[in-house]
């Protein structure tokens, strides 16, 4: 009997999973940007002296784990699994990343909806009693996925307004079956919905009917109200999608105007850094979580909270094929209490 799961799609879990640390490294945009104060490491150059994007990329979230679990007074023996992920073909940066750790080591592709899916797997396995000790983590880098998503950067391709500026960046989440907080409470797994939308420079309008079911499943399985929270925050759909998810959920009768904003819309000043929609990319939910969010609860200025980080699961191949592009979004709470 699935004891822990309730309603459709969501886990409540009896022993809360604590955040015991976390780390943040951004690239220079990300560390101009409003939520400077927040990150642990803001890079100078988003080579850092590596030979190509794709390899910074791998060494900015191998960087960004070792310090985390630095921070956690921890090493990589005590960690019984690395839940990891990444834009990339073959999720590159966290497998060069996962070989260099020598951490037994699960890869995930959701997307830019990653840091979520990892945090929800993450907390399954401590508080199904499987290990005590989990770290989760993703990337991203503006560079690496301009080339294999759009265009490379030399081509000097026209922006239009809808379209997002990947974050550079990476986070990462150690969980402890042991900590006093703040807690993983709960976690709604998604579902894919595609509601037809062809255009890949506009990922929010493609992601946001994926975020608004994700919502109200949440909301109808834990009998919550978007009042329970301190802070609702989407991953990265950026100004337009997170139009989208209010208007939507407005018609299902949930008003999120006073607690709900999205980390693609909250990392950048889109206007003075002409970052058009916001940001998007595995690292923007990342870095957002891991360095504004978590250092606001730790001062207590959060008490709890729902991210939900979404992801376009497209490819450039299907993509230029004709397909249109699935969404999904998973939501996880965390609360400073074990509720």
């Amino acid at each position: 009997m699935a004891i822990k799961k309730f309603g459709s799609q969501t886990v409540k879990f009896q022993n809360p999973p604590s955040i015991v640390s976390t780390y943040t490294i951004v690239g220079p945009k990300e560390g101009e940007g409003p939520l400077k104060k927040y990150f642990d490491m803001i890079l100078e150059d988003d080579m850092w002296g590596q030979e190509s994007f794709e390899k910074s990329e791998a060494k900015i979230q191998e960087e960004a784990i070792k310090a985390a679990l630095t921070n956690g007074n921890l090493t990589n023996n005590d960690i019984d699994y690395l839940l990891s992920g990444d834009l990339l073909n073959q999720i590159i940066s966290s497998t060069y990343t996962a070989r260099s750790l020598s951490i037994p080591y699960y890869g995930l592709y959701g997307a830019c909806s990653t840091m979520t899916e990892s945090l929800s797997l993450g907390a399954m396995l401590i508080d199904g009693g499987f290990a005590d000790k989990v770290v989760c983590a993703t990337s991203s880098h503006f560079s690496s996925a301009e080339r294999q998503f759009r265009f490379p950067l030399e081509y000097g391709s026209q922006r239009n307004f809808g379209a997002q500026w990947t974050v550079t960046g990476s986070g990462a989440t150690v969980l402890s079956s042991q900590g006093d907080g703040p807690y993983i409470t709960y976690a709604t797994t998604g579902k894919i919905i595609d509601m037809g939308i062809k255009d890949a420079t506009n990922m929010g309008a493609a992601m946001a009917p994926a975020a608004v079911d994700t919502l109200i499943t949440h909301f109808k399985d834990t009998g919550y109200s978007p009042s329970n929270y301190d802070l609702i925050i989407s991953g990265d759909l950026g100004k337009v999608g997170k139009s989208i998810v209010l208007d939507l959920m407005k018609k299902e009768g949930y008003d999120l105007s006073s607690m709900y904003t999205d980390c693609g819309v909250e990392i950048f000043d889109g206007d003075a850094q002409d970052t058009h929609a916001g940001g998007s990319g595995c690292g923007c939910s990342a870095v957002v979580l891991n360095g504004y969010i978590y250092k606001e609860m730790m001062k207590g200025n959060f008490r709890r909270i729902l991210i939900m980080a979404t992801g376009a699961l497209h490819s450039t191949i299907i993509n230029q094929q004709g397909e249109s592009i699935p969404g999904i979004a998973h939501a996880v709470a965390i609360d400073v209490s074990k509720g």
